[in-house]
């Protein structure tokens, strides 16, 4: 396949930024769009030309890392991560946007490489389970009911990587937060840290300037791993809960 591709080009967080545009050509279907894009840094390194910036570690759709708006779309036309988008999504003389995340909370760093350790941050606010276990507790000692533990896997699924903020067109964290949120008050290792998880994790997330959620939705739609949006809702609900025990107090 031969392409156009138009992407954003930005040297650093205070300096501006524009849409360049590259062809590449030979590119296969059977390559992911992260090895098409290997592609073009290739060409410009031979060039002199200096390579595209982009966040990539796994490669396997599991650590969340690389993150593009292709075609206006989180991951792009695909429900997937962008390691995990095949060039058989696009066809031949196709022209292609390549953009960062666009969200506030998540500056630029170089051209489509973005800051999220906001969401670091808001999981540092209480997205763990403190409590001392020792050694690994035997399996069944701590019986978990399956509609549990198939709630907690389901939220578990959530790899950070950001997709809900660039969908939402409030740039919203409230899918993630609640992902995460509702993993560990769903069982009984996270129960002692319940109210404080909740209220510590949605302050941060507000401290760090998302946007307000307006249940749009396009979240839970190009969430890669399937997150639903009702966890947003069973966020909110403890929220509430938390906040009248703790005026009680």
């Amino acid at each position: 396949m031969k392409l156009t591709l138009r992407v954003w080009r930005q040297q650093n967080a205070d300096a501006d930024g524009a849409m360049s545009t590259y062809e590449v050509d030979g590119i296969s279907a059977d390559m992911s769009f992260l090895e098409m894009l290997d592609t073009l840094n290739e060409e410009l390194i031979l060039a002199g030309d200096d390579p595209v910036a982009f966040d990539h570690d796994c490669r396997e759709g599991i650590c969340g890392a690389c993150s593009l708006v292709i075609n206006g779309g989180a991951h792009g036309p695909e429900r997937t991560t962008t390691c995990q988008l095949h060039m058989r999504s696009f066809h031949d003389g196709d022209t292609i946007d390549i953009e960062p995340w666009r969200a506030s909370a998540f500056p630029v760093v170089k051209d489509l490489v973005v800051d999220r350790s906001a969401f670091d941050r808001i999981i540092q606010a209480g997205g763990y389970v403190s409590v001392p276990t020792g050694a690994a507790p035997e399996a069944h000692a701590t019986p978990v009911p399956k509609a549990d533990a198939d709630f907690a896997f389901e939220h578990a699924e959530c790899i950070g990587c950001g997709a809900c903020v660039a969908a939402c067109p409030n740039g919203a964290a409230m899918l993630f937060t609640s992902a995460k949120v509702n993993h560990l008050n769903v069982l009984p290792q996270g129960a002692p840290e319940r109210e404080t998880r909740v209220l510590d994790m949605v302050a941060q997330m507000d401290e760090e300037g998302f946007g307000g959620c307006t249940l749009v939705g396009e979240c839970a739609t190009a969430c890669p791993k399937g997150i639903p949006l009702f966890s947003i809702t069973g966020m909110n609900k403890e929220w509430l809960r938390a906040g009248r025990k703790a005026a009680k107090r």
